[in-house]
């Protein structure tokens, strides 16, 4: 898969760049005294550490799908991308450990030019590489190299400050290389609960993208006769990795082999342009315009959208016999209390139009 052999491309490059790296360093701040360089060069080598658990990960989110694991194992991915980002935290916990010791014990270094020019050095290669890796994670949707390659940037940072204190220092004979080593390590723990809260709200499942939802509809409601696409449901299986159902609405006269075929066409063309596997396709009947079912759609539609945070109505039905009226309402996720504003909405329907039994359901608001 080229995807897969890009990532672990990428990934290899950043394992030999940061093994150099991190030997360098290790030599220069024995040599100088440098704490913070010396756990620099320790932050490479997890660095590479984190490539090789990228590297694994993609392997095993590769395999084949099994009879225990039927939609595949892409979601190892965003395990190995939450395993790299508590590598980062605990490089930041450790980083500031040091730094405070160094804080209350303070040691002098000795800078020489060739340290300087390694460390100058190596904020370059690591920006460069950052700056790599990250754009290639993104590229191919890869959150584990996203984090390295944000890793790697933090690096540079680090290193940088390195740099700067080391000169400080120099010129004024000033030691921060402590405080700033301190002031750097509470920024790689932000980062690293960064990249843990993203990738739990992966796991989690998170709404639909919205340009992923939009390319789905529009290929959808591209046929002519489908009238409206509603309730689409996507559920992630990894990066790329996408199966849901979604809800047409057709003329109410459509026969049923017309329909089969429509539904067969919709999965085929959805999953030719996105990607998306439909596994469902819910029918919804429109009804025919100006009849009695379609004005009272429209008036109870009007009335629904009265209410702030209503997004719509739909999958609309009625019984003219029964008097049986049942429709979803959609309310937004930023209404304060969705249940309570469901009920005052139902409530608010029974008193209106007390000569007709209400089947509301109240949809969730799931994609764009």
């Amino acid at each position: 898969m080229e995807r897969n052999k890009k990532i672990i491309q990428t990934s290899v490059i950043g394992i030999i760049a940061n093994c150099l790296l991190a030997g360098f360093k290790a030599v220069v701040g024995t040599i100088t005294g440098s704490i913070a360089i010396v756990l620099d060069a320790v932050n490479n080598l997890s660095d590479a550490l984190s490539s090789v658990i990228t590297i694994v990960g993609t392997k095993l989110a590769g395999k084949a799908p099994d009879k225990k694991h039927p939609l595949g194992h892409g979601r190892i991915e965003y395990i190995s991308a939450a395993i790299i980002a508590v590598i980062v935290s605990y490089a930041g916990i450790t980083s500031l450990i040091e730094s405070i010791k160094k804080i209350i014990n303070p040691t002098t270094p000795e800078y020489t030019t060739t340290s300087l020019i390694i460390v100058a050095v190596a904020v370059i290669v690591k920006i460069v590489l950052g700056t790599y890796v990250k754009r290639v994670g993104q590229d191919v949707n890869s959150d584990s190299l996203v984090a390295s390659g944000e890793d790697a940037k933090l690096d540079s940072v680090i290193s940088a400050s390195t740099l700067v204190a080391a000169l400080i220092f120099i010129f004024s004979g000033l030691s921060l290389e402590a405080w700033l080593g301190a002031i750097i390590s509470i920024v790689i723990i932000k980062a690293g609960y960064e990249m843990i809260s993203d990738t739990i709200s992966h796991l989690l499942g998170e709404r639909i993208e919205m340009q992923l939802s939009h390319d789905v509809k529009r290929v959808v409601v591209g046929f002519d006769e489908v009238l409206g696409a509603y309730d689409l449901s996507l559920h992630n299986y990894g990066p790329e990795r996408y199966v849901g159902s979604i809800h047409i609405e057709v003329d109410e006269d459509m026969a049923l082999p017309k329909l089969d075929q429509l539904q067969r066409e919709i999965t085929y063309k959805v999953f030719e342009e996105t990607g998306v596997g439909l596994e469902g396709i819910g029918i919804y009947c429109k009804n025919k315009k100006d009849s009695p079912a379609d004005i009272l759609r429209k008036e109870l539609s009007a009335f629904a959208k009265s209410y702030e945070y209503v997004k719509q109505i739909h999958g609309f039905y009625y019984n003219e016999q029964a008097k049986i009226v049942s429709f979803d309402l959609v309310i937004s996720f930023d209404a304060p209390d969705r249940t309570a504003l469901f009920n005052e909405i139902t409530k608010a329907f029974k008193e209106k139009y007390p000569d007709y039994n209400f089947s509301i359901n109240m949809d969730i608001d799931l994609s764009d």
